[in-house]
C-alpha cells in the first residue's frame, strides 16, 4: 500500500441530487463502500466535504461575508453527518468532527482525538471547514492534512484529473499529469484555492487529483497506480 494515511477531499456537488441541490443518499452510499474498501485495506482515511449543493455563499453579495460562510459550515456538516450515516449504514466505524461545536449532533474537532480514530482505522469526518470564516473547504482539507500528518491530500473531482483549462467547456483543453505549486499558482489551474496549495507546498503534501465518478479509482490510486493528476 502506497499511502498510510490520506485526506479525501470533495464537493458537496459530488453528493447532490440530479437538480444539484440536497443529497442523493445513493451516490453517498457509492461513496462509502468504495471508501470503506480502501479503509479495509488498511488505509486510514479522513474526509474533508463541502457544502455548495446546499450553499454558495459567494453567490449571495448581500448578506455579511462572515455570517454568509458560518452557513456554508453549518451545509459542510449536514454533509458530514449524511456521510457519516452512509457509512454506518454498511458497517462502517466512523466519526464526525466539527469545527465548531455542536455536542449533540457531533465531537468537537481535537487533533490528538482525530489522529486516535484513524490509528484504530475509524473513517473520520471533518465538518464546518476551518471553524473559521473566509477559509475555504479546500483550506481546511489542507489545514486538517497538515495536522493529521497526511502522507497526501487527495483532492475528488469531475474530470480525470488537472487540465490547462475546463474540458467540459474546451475541447483543446490539455491534461496535466504532474505539476509542481508553484505552476498551479503561477498558471492558476483550477486545483485548489491559492492558501490551500501555499499550505501543501510549504507542508510538502502532495495533491492528487483524480475522477471520482469512476468506480475503482480511488482504491487504484491509493494502491499506487497513477490515477489522474499529481501536484508535488
Amino acid at each position: 500500500m502506497k499511502y498510510k494515511r490520506v485526506l479525501l477531499k470533495f464537493s458537496g456537488e459530488a453528493l447532490a441530487t440530479e437538480s444539484g441541490s440536497g443529497i442523493d443518499f445513493e451516490k453517498a452510499l457509492t461513496f462509502a463502500r468504495e471508501i470503506k474498501e480502501c479503509s479495509d485495506a488498511g488505509v486510514e482515511i479522513a474526509i474533508v466535504v463541502g457544502g455548495g449543493n446546499f450553499w454558495r455563499g459567494k453567490l449571495n453579495t448581500y448578506m455579511d461575508r462572515a455570517t454568509s460562510d458560518y452557513i456554508g459550515m453549518l451545509a459542510t456538516t449536514m454533509n458530514a453527518l449524511a456521510l457519516g450515516d452512509a457509512f454506518k449504514q454498511i458497517g462502517a466505524d466512523v466519526r464526525v468532527q466539527t469545527g465548531i461545536e455542536m455536542r449533540q449532533v457531533a465531537e468537537f474537532y481535537i487533533k490528538d482525538r482525530a489522529i486516535r480514530h484513524l490509528e484504530k482505522g475509524r473513517i473520520t469526518i471533518f465538518g464546518c471547514g476551518t471553524g473559521s470564516p473566509f477559509f475555504s473547504t479546500d483550506t481546511a482539507a489542507a489545514l486538517r492534512a497538515a495536522e493529521i500528518k497526511a502522507d497526501a491530500l487527495i483532492k475528488a473531482t469531475n474530470v480525470d484529473g488537472i487540465y490547462d483549462k475546463d474540458p467540459k467547456k474546451f475541447e483543446d483543453a490539455e491534461f496535466i499529469p504532474h505539476t509542481t505549486y508553484l505552476d498551479v499558482l503561477n498558471k492558476q489551474l483550477k486545483v485548489m484555492d491559492s492558501t490551500a496549495i501555499s499550505l501543501c507546498m510549504e507542508e510538502e503534501i502532495p495533491i492528487l487529483v483524480f475522477n471520482i465518478h469512476q468506480p475503482g479509482n480511488l482504491h487504484k490510486l491509493l494502491l499506487g497506480e497513477e490515477i489522474g493528476s499529481v501536484v508535488s
